[in-house]
């Protein structure tokens, strides 16, 4: 398995550049959702550096950046505000051990079973998630309570939001040289520096001053108490983890025209949250947001990731005074530009050719994003909702019908699946009492799929012995006759 592909060429300029503009995007996120959750605000940094580090360079594909993602810190607050931080590193931990074994056994290529309504639902909302969550960045806090900005302070953030958003539109028509999302941020950084203006900055959110992040082993009891109240804790974050980073993979395999390997990605995650768990970090996993300003910067390779990370920790360790004076208002706009690119618009193309269920889907799929913050529940409702549509019409299809031989035999032509949704339709086209003596099945057009199918054939094949007749399963395929031979004598079918 290779970490690096040399015979890739790398634009070593892009990927630099795009390494910073992701780490710049990358900090006020990270310290807003460990201040979210009541974790130190350095927590949320060490899990940027450390998730951003061993996927950048074990992960399933070139260009994807992982952190202290929102999506995988809601599932530890309860567990936070119930039991403390040593437990949820230990929790970290632990859903990071569930990863591996996901990667191991290699079930992340589960992942294709998403319908692309789904993925329109869950991009969509993702974007609309994003692009509201910047506006809590209008916000002040005043005498502890949370305020909308208002009078010159409102002016000043909206003004320069709409400068950064200016310069992101127009600086690639000029050159595509230099990310436009670096360049809009330090022209607003230095436009607010030599005037003097007074806006909220990186440093408003916290401190992200600190050292390397030490060795630590979660402080608590051992013992199996302590692991059934981590368990489900650690078993939502591993799902919602994987499914997050599943689909940004994906997404990027459509950007990119390219393939990543979801298991190894798996491994990566995992890998990475274990370190979480053992370094001061709160976990994570795939970010959606800043793996979009990676690529949209000209991201190909594994380098930026790293220099992402690198970044980071070289921010907490020297460089906290001058990113304190960011400005958040170039990293607003920068985000909501994301957000506006992260919507797939062309779903309002093809809304009126989709078929009415999938519409449906891709709406509902949204709005349990957009509302619950729920990605995993949002994909898994969506996949089952057009799971059993697509049973359902499957059911429907299954066509019967019988045809007497000059023999005296009669053979039914099976065309259609045969599976738990369309064996009752199935049944009901066989008149056994009716029949002769001798009855074929003919599934030549068809397949048995399940054990459903297999008992209503036990069933009919009983019903025709007990009339002294006999039934007959004809032009199987392998996997049919591989399903009848290894129920064995739970079965009394006979087949040629």
């Amino acid at each position: 398995m290779k970490l690096f592909d040399f015979s890739q060429k790398i634009n070593y300029k892009n990927e630099i550049l795009a390494g910073f503009t992701v780490a710049m995007t990358m900090i006020p996120e990270s310290l807003s959702f460990a201040i979210l959750a009541g974790f130190p605000p350095l927590v949320g940094l060490y899990a940027a550096f450390i998730m951003g580090i061993i996927t950048a360079i074990f992960g399933g594909r070139p260009g994807l950046v992982s952190g202290g993602a929102g999506a995988t810190v809601i599932t530890l607050i309860a567990l936070m505000q119930s039991n403390g931080i040593e437990y949820v590193f230990a929790a970290v931990a632990l859903a990071g051990v569930f990863q591996i074994l996901v990667g191991i056994f290699k079930l992340g290529k589960f992942i294709r079973l998403v319908p692309q309504p789904v993925m329109y639902g869950f991009v969509n909302g993702l974007a609309v998630v994003i692009f509201m969550s910047q506006l809590n960045q209008f916000k002040s806090i005043i005498n502890g309570q949370e305020t909308w900005l208002s009078g010159a302070p409102l002016y000043i953030m909206a003004g320069l939001v709409a400068l950064t958003v200016g310069v992101v539109l127009v600086f690639p028509k000029i050159t595509k040289a230099v990310p436009a999302s670096l360049v809009a941020i330090m022209v607003v950084f230095g436009l607010v520096t030599l005037f003097g203006i007074e806006t909220k900055t990186v440093e408003d959110i916290a401190s992200v001053q600190g050292g390397f992040p030490p060795f630590h082993i979660p402080n608590i009891p051992i013992n199996l108490e302590i692991l059934y109240i981590i368990l489900p804790y650690s078993l939502v974050m591993a799902a919602v983890g994987l499914t997050e980073g599943l689909l940004t993979l994906n997404l990027v395999d459509e950007i990119t025209g390219t393939r990543g390997n979801s298991n190894r990605e798996c491994i990566a995650q995992g890998s990475a949250n274990i370190a979480n768990g053992f370094f001061f970090g709160m976990g994570g996993c795939p970010m959606i947001a800043q793996t979009l300003v990676n690529l949209e910067a000209g991201s190909r390779s594994r380098l930026s990731g790293i220099i992402a990370a690198v970044t980071i920790m070289l921010i907490i360790l020297v460089g906290a005074p001058v990113i304190g004076k960011l400005p958040m208002a170039a990293l607003v706009g920068v985000m909501m530009m994301v957000a506006i690119g992260t919507f797939e618009w062309t779903s309002f193309k093809v809304i009126n050719k989709m078929p009415r269920h999938d519409i449906f889907t891709g709406i509902l799929v949204a709005v349990i994003t957009i509302f619950m913050h729920n990605l995993a529940l949002a994909v898994l409702v969506g996949v089952i909702i057009s799971a059993l549509v697509f049973a359902w019409d499957s059911a429907r299809h299954i066509k019967v019908s019988g045809k007497l031989a000059p023999d005296g035999s009669k053979t039914y032509t099976i065309k259609g699946a045969l599976f738990f949704g369309s064996t009752t339709t199935f049944a009901d086209n066989f008149t056994v009492t009716e029949d002769p003596n001798t009855v074929y099945l003919d599934f030549n057009d068809s397949r048995i799929a399940d054990m459903s199918a297999i008992e209503i054939l036990n069933k009919l094949s009983t019903k025709y012995s007990e009339n002294g007749k006999t039934m007959h399963l004809i032009n199987l395929n392998e996997e049919s006759r591989t399903i009848l031979i290894n129920a064995g004598n739970l079965v009394t079918i006979n087949f040629i």
